[in-house]
């Protein structure tokens, strides 16, 4: 399991970086389009679509990344797309997770389809944007859930005594919560140093919150992506176990699927453009 875990990175990380660092932005636009179509795929076996509708649902997510490809949105999209996907999260999510498992297949097989294909295309679209603004700026909006996550889960592994969600995630508790805000809270201080003291091709969104909004737009806004980060993992982990699945696919030996792998990235792409959007009313670097 573990060789299989660590050769499936590699390839991953592999593939990511050739399309990332390609003259063109198009490799990595396609690159994670492919990605998100399979989860569209996950996605429907997740939620009683047969294999057909399932693979029907993941090509839809790739037509729907071709189109906002051909009118130019992932150099530009309207920010209200952003701040749509932004209130859905938070109000959706918090229903979801409110309601539990149970409640979730009670919902019509077409809302929830078209829910996560939506949820889908609106984070790929925010991280073909993000690339188009640029790599410093899309790798301090990925690094801020990577470091949420291991933060949270050395912290919880330390300190975890009271339940986030125990009937959705037993594993997860508050104490991993915050050492997660921790965690972030540092990786922003650092990266708005390294902002200033080398030369990026573009601001990070922690330098961006700050420069725009001060020190309290800064925590603000890494206090909502981090908890964004966290619906996103529990509404994920929600599905999975309302469909009985530990993991979402077996596509990535050693890794599941790739909404186990992407899950907490679906609510914060979108809004990091949406605080974007927020930041170009001030003063943009």
């Amino acid at each position: 399991m573990l060789l299989q875990r660590v050769i499936t990175a590699l390839v991953l990380v592999a593939l990511l970086l050739g399309s990332l660092l390609a003259a063109s932005a198009w490799p990595f636009a396609l690159l994670t389009l492919a990605l998100l179509s399979a989860g569209g795929w996950e996605w429907g076996r997740l939620n009683q679509a047969a294999n057909g509708p399932a693979l029907a649902m993941g090509a839809a997510v790739a037509l729907g990344g071709a189109a906002a490809l051909a009118a130019g949105w992932t150099t530009q999209a309207p920010p209200a797309l952003w701040w749509g996907a932004f209130v859905l999260w938070l109000v959706g999510g918090a229903v979801a997770l409110r309601c539990g498992p149970a409640a979730w297949p009670q919902l019509p097989r077409l809302a929830r389809w078209g829910l996560g294909l939506l949820a889908l295309w609106a984070a790929w679209l925010a991280l073909a944007q993000a690339r188009s603004i640029g790599i410093n700026f899309m790798l301090s909006v990925l690094c801020l859930v990577w470091m949420a996550d291991v933060a949270a889960y050395f912290g919880g592994r330390a300190f975890g005594r009271r339940k986030l969600a125990p009937a959705i995630s037993p594993g997860k508790s508050w104490e991993g919560v915050w050492s997660g805000v921790a965690g972030v809270v540092l990786l922003a201080l650092f990266w708005v140093w390294l902002d200033g003291r080398f030369g990026v091709d573009s601001s990070s969104v922690y330098s961006r919150l700050l420069d725009s909004l001060g020190v309290a737009g800064l925590a603000l806004g890494v206090l909502l992506l981090c908890a964004l980060s966290v619906v996103g993992d529990l509404v994920e982990s929600l599905v999975k176990r309302a469909a009985g699945a530990k993991d979402s696919s077996r596509l990535l030996p050693g890794h599941g699927g790739v909404l186990d792998r992407v899950d907490a990235l679906l609510p914060v792409l979108p809004a990091a453009l949406a605080m974007t959007a927020v930041t170009a009313l001030g003063a943009w670097r």
